[in-house]
């Protein structure tokens, strides 16, 4: 699909960062057959290319963006193409699994870049374009280590606790519009980014990948799976409609009963 064709649709812009891959595409995807235009980001620009082609031989709409969201000459030059965003999805993110002081200085300072910093600086970036349109949803993926810790995920479980009290003074300074700005915390979802996970446990508990899911990730989950990205697709289907208008600074928990204790 060429720029002109993506840019002069009439229909809703939804801006999904880390979609090359994983929950990101899913959530691409999901919006584009509900109707919206997705600019499909991602740092890897091959794979949000990849991915923008899938959902368009499908029948949507979508372009790709190179997006690196911790440089804010990429986040501007984004929403210079993509013009008004009427859905912002934060999800962009990655894993580093360490105990602190065997943490890489950089390689913590990055996570919270990436899963924090780049958030605030993307919705800053779309905010005056839903103010002058009066309307935007903002969706940031969270996860349940926004509530909870897990050891040897120091920078991780700081910056996702973060996004929650972000989101909440957001919600505060653009009330008298209708913006909203909410928090989807799953449990583990099985991406790539899992999997990869799952294995640096592995290696850090000498133990074996079955192990890892069994007895550490899911043994504190009642219901003992993974959520599935057509659940969240599912809760991002309701924060972005118009009966959700009053749901704002909220942390959607899909956690299988694990904070219930």
């Amino acid at each position: 699909m060429s720029t002109s064709e993506f840019q002069s649709s009439n229909l809703p812009l939804a801006l999904v960062t880390g979609a090359g891959s994983g929950i990101g595409f899913g959530i691409a995807q999901h919006l584009a057959e509900q109707n919206h235009k997705v600019l499909v980001t991602d740092i890897n620009i091959d794979a949000a290319t990849s991915a923008a082609n899938e959902i368009v031989a499908s029948g949507g709409v979508a372009a790709p963006f190179a997006l690196n969201v911790t440089s804010q000459e990429d986040i501007d030059a984004a929403i210079e193409f993509a013009g008004t965003v009427d859905v912002l999805v934060n999800n962009a993110g990655i894993q580093h699994v360490a105990r602190l002081e065997e943490f890489p200085v950089d390689k913590w300072k990055l996570l919270i870049d990436i899963l924090l910093t780049g958030p605030a600086m993307l919705t800053r970036a779309v905010l005056p374009g839903m103010k002058a349109a009066g309307k935007g949803r903002i969706v940031n993926v969270g996860s349940i280590h926004a509530l909870i810790a897990s050891p040897f995920k120091s920078a991780y479980v700081a910056a996702k606790h973060g996004l929650l009290g972000f989101s909440k003074v957001i919600s505060l300074e653009v009330a008298e519009f209708d913006i909203t700005i909410n928090t989807l915390c799953p449990a583990y979802v099985k991406t790539p980014l899992v999997e990869k996970q799952i294995e640096a446990s592995a290696k850090e508990h000498g133990i074996s990948e079955e192990e890892v899911v069994n007895n550490i990730m899911l043994q504190p989950m009642p219901k003992k799976s993974f959520i599935s990205v057509e659940e969240l697709c599912g809760a991002v289907d309701y924060l972005i409609s118009p009966v959700a208008k009053n749901m704002t600074a909220q942390t959607i928990v899909l956690d299988g009963a694990w904070t219930a204790r």
